[in-house]
């Protein structure tokens, strides 16, 4: 069973409870071990983490209906939210420096896509518009230089993309290689191929009404921010831990932890938002792939939140 749940520290004046969204996978274990270790406590907040299987669009969603105050989620869906108007949310910090490798997959029996050009064109599983799932295609078509539209199929969440792609509700589907390669173990679905995020893969959003509320007395974003950094570090200094914690609570084999653990890097200080990378970047390269229209300089600095003072 995962570690994360509420924080069960006595009330203070300076404890306050609020809502995580976030996915339960091996990206959310240094979030864990913050819990494991007492870090929440001794920061004075009480952060209840709900999951989100569905991704960073259930996210944005929920974030908009205040069913949570904050979210730790994939770049590309916060970013091209924001561009699209999504005015609900900032960006309050950095969670994964390294990129996300997508992989692409279709059904196991699908004889019909054996390669990436079979794709073109054609129809894209994808979890909800907004969604990872969902801007990755754009880039991918940029990349190829495709110009046929794909289309796109709502399936919600992970084991709907599955059933989709062999059911044909959905050509193929993009989710990340980790988690998709079990079920290419298994042969419920087969490997297309992969493409990577060009920007740190992972981000920290909060809600307007948290980041309006803050006080110098309150602080609860900068108190679980750093208590968060203190669990990367954790999660650095013991990999092995995380390998066990990993396999026996997140659907994945030690193998598969283990070779994830060789491809990650996490930010040593997640208050800190590098502009140029993950926002300028990555909205030239979501405007050039067709997500969103023209976003000026002005509205681009709208997008963030800075908390890393305060750490």
């Amino acid at each position: 069973m995962s570690l994360l749940r509420a924080s069960k520290i006595g009330q203070s004046k300076l404890a306050r409870a609020f809502k995580v969204g976030y996915v339960p996978e091996h990206f959310s274990t240094p979030l864990a071990f913050a819990e494991q270790q007492g870090y929440y406590a001794a920061a004075k907040v009480q952060p209840e983490y709900i999951p989100y299987v569905s991704g960073t669009g259930h996210m944005i969603e929920a974030l908009r209906n205040k069913d949570i105050d904050v979210a730790v989620g994939l770049t590309e869906g916060f970013v091209a939210g924001l561009g699209k108007g999504q005015d609900w949310f900032k960006i309050v910090g950095t969670y994964v420096k390294s990129p996300l490798c997508w992989a692409i997959s279709t059904g196991i029996n699908r004889t019909d896509v054996t390669s990436i050009d079979d794709l073109r064109g054609g129809k894209i599983g994808i979890s909800r518009i907004g969604s990872g799932s969902y801007v990755m295609p754009f880039v991918l078509a940029k990349e190829r230089g495709w110009t046929e539209p794909f289309k796109f199929e709502v399936l919600t969440n992970f084991k709907n993309l599955r059933d989709g792609v062999n059911d044909k509700r959905a050509d193929a589907f993009m989710w990340e290689l980790f988690t998709s390669k079990r079920y290419y173990d298994t042969k419920e679905i087969k490997y297309v191929d992969r493409i990577y995020t060009p920007w740190p893969s992972w981000t920290i959003t909060a809600h307007v009404d948290l980041i309006a509320k803050e006080t110098p007395e309150t602080d609860t974003l900068a108190r679980w921010l750093k208590a968060v950094n203190l669990g990367v570090e954790y999660f650095e200094q013991n990999p092995d831990e995380a390998v066990a914690y990993i396999s026996q609570n997140l659907d994945y084999t030690a193998e598969d932890a283990e070779a994830w653990l060789k491809t990650v890097e996490f930010v040593r200080n997640v208050g800190e938002v590098d502009t140029g990378s993950i926002i300028d970047n990555t909205v030239t390269i979501l405007q050039s792939a067709g997500v969103i229209e023209d976003v000026s300089a002005e509205k681009k600095n709208e997008f963030v939140h800075s908390v890393a003072d305060s750490i």
